[in-house]
């Protein structure tokens, strides 16, 4: 099964594209025939990654942009390109993100880029792209990738936790908003595990055990898509859906149960939050 939007002929935006989740995703939509608009920085990134779209998908169209996403300009300018030569776009995926290690009350500009890269980049280029594709009349996706960080929001890394957070709200609102005013367009929020991507390799040079491979996540992205899920909470080789659930299940209970912030990793808690984990 595939989902009617990604046929051929129909194009889709990825920013982030040049490299991990987004550029194999752009594989997979380009084999299904696919024109693919690839957003990132840098030029020689952008011209590598396709020339691997399309040595995986030969004759794939695929057109690259420089693109800073925190920018509404830069957005713009790639909304009018993708309408100039393809006609509009019929999936968006908002994907671009950084994680360059942020701590309470570190570096402001750290904070700064991070919010305006992961967060903002995600709520200009659904607001940017969305009216166009509404106009459209056509039925359409928008992806935005997310992050578990983002919903346990563990402690190490609060600007990202904060921006993931975000897109996490902001796209459960687009998407009531898009279903109750352009129903045929949908929204659905990606949620990875540890996929072996540049922004989790770090100092390794050989991928995890524990980790997906961009393709695996992206296969189940669209897998998903075809089921229409929303929530598209992925495993990875060490964490299954059911640990994923207990953990985001004991998250929402620090607020009901009036638990201390962040209990998990609380030391009064830690043992009872072990026993609930292990419990079937």
């Amino acid at each position: 099964m595939t989902h009617p939007v990604l046929t051929k002929g129909n194009t889709a935006v990825i920013t982030g594209g040049a490299s991990g989740i987004g550029l194999a995703t752009a594989k997979r939509l380009a084999a299904l025939g696919m024109n693919v608009v690839l957003a990132d920085l840098g030029a020689d990134r952008l011209a590598a990654a396709a020339d691997t779209v399309q040595a995986a998908a030969p004759g794939a169209e695929v057109m690259t942009s420089e693109t800073d996403v925190s920018s509404p300009t830069a957005l713009t300018a790639l909304d009018v390109a993708v309408t100039s030569r393809f006609g509009g776009a019929d999936v968006l995926m908002n994907n671009a993100a950084i994680q360059s290690g942020s701590s309470l009350f570190g570096a402001q500009d750290i904070w700064d880029r991070v919010m305006a890269v992961n967060l903002w980049g995600v709520v200009h280029g659904s607001r940017i792209f969305g009216p166009g594709m509404i106009a459209r009349g056509r039925p359409g996706l928008i992806i935005n990738t997310g992050s578990k960080q983002g919903i346990t929001t563990p402690p190490g890394d609060p600007a990202y936790n904060m921006a993931k957070a975000g897109v996490k709200v902001f796209t459960e609102a687009l998407a009531h908003e898009l279903r109750n005013t352009a129903p045929q367009i949908s929204a659905h929020l990606l949620i990875p595990g540890f996929v072996w991507t540049g922004l989790t390799r770090g100092d390794r040079t050989e991928k995890p055990a524990a980790a997906w491979t961009p393709e695996q996540t992206a296969d189940f992205l669209l897998a998903s898509l075809d089921r229409g899920d929303f929530y598209i909470l992925c495993p990875d080789n060490d964490v299954p859906r059911s640990l994923d659930e207990k953990r985001i299940a004991w998250a929402a209970g620090d607020i009901i149960e009036n638990r201390p912030a962040l209990s998990r990793w609380h030391p009064d808690w830690a043992e009872k939050f072990k026993r609930a984990i292990s419990e079937s």
